[in-house]
């Protein structure tokens, strides 16, 4: 039996999905009938249940990737295909503590929640509060806002001294912010950045080369299916691909400013041979 309250995935004959917590003595309607939530949790995973009208509904533990394709939006989301990437690039895992900026309705944030687990956090900042409002909404819906801290803030006035182990920025000009990543990061930290267009990409990079950043990398990512059909095996019609270009980074403390706190070796020997 499922914990009450527990989120599931009901699916019916035509693979449409719902989503919805399964607690005590509630039910859910749907165009097919009456769902009542104490059978959905007394079936558990991978078991039907009908409505009252008889329709048939299996029980689902929603992944990650369901969880953001049912996000709900008002802006484009990030996909699936480049939030794998990203969150490798950046190694985000249970524990990591990562900042991220223009959180839009969420779909990236839900991801970056459901990795760094209860023991990491999200620190993520909007300025617009309606899309501010809808990602707290979406996090909640799906039990995960604990792990996240939002600040309705705007970048450009900086970001707080979070000390965070890696960043990522999806907004329009984040070559007008780079200046402000030091300050979010520890030294070495990983950073990434989407965008659209090859004009951003081309002034982010250019505002880059003024900070401290190495390693920087800047690819997309296509995603092209197969219709699974043994007889006819061949692509989709439609394939899902460019949808922005990825750009990624890692911070660093320069010799500059490494040299400011380090005596240099003329002055460590003068100061030997003084004791001497």
């Amino acid at each position: 039996m499922l914990e009450p309250g527990q989120l599931v995935m009901l699916l019916n004959a035509k693979d449409k999905r719902y989503f919805v917590s399964a607690r005590e003595g509630e039910v859910m309607h749907t165009n097919e009938g009456i769902l009542h939530l104490d059978e959905v949790r007394a079936a558990g995973w991978g078991r039907q249940v009908c409505t009252h009208k008889g329709y048939p509904f299996t029980v689902m533990r929603p992944t990650l990737y369901d969880l953001i394709k049912s996000v709900k939006r008002r802006t484009q989301i990030i996909y699936p295909k480049e939030i794998g990437y990203i969150a490798m690039k950046l190694g985000i895992g249970p524990g990591c503590r990562i900042v991220e900026a223009g959180c839009g309705s969420g779909g990236l944030t839900t991801a970056l929640a459901w990795l760094v687990g209860d023991t990491g956090k999200v620190y993520t900042y909007e300025r617009r509060e309606e899309f501010y409002t809808l990602c707290r909404e979406n996090l909640e819906r799906i039990g995960l806002a604990h792990r996240v801290e939002q600040f309705h803030h705007d970048i450009a006035d900086g970001f707080h001294p979070h000390a965070a182990d890696a960043l990522f920025l999806d907004v329009r000009t984040p070559c007008d912010y780079v200046r402000h990543i030091p300050g979010a990061v520890a030294p070495g930290s990983p950073v990434g950045f989407l965008l659209p267009t090859t004009n951003q990409v081309q002034d982010l990079l250019a505002a880059m080369q003024d900070g401290p950043f190495r390693q920087i990398e800047v690819l997309e990512i296509l995603l092209r299916r197969y219709k699974p059909v043994p007889e006819r095996l061949r692509p989709d019609d439609r394939m899902v691909a460019h949808t922005g270009f990825l750009v990624f980074a890692r911070t660093f403390t320069s010799l500059d400013a490494e040299s400011e706190s380090t005596p240099d070796a003329e002055n460590a020997t003068d100061t030997l041979t003084d004791e001497n």
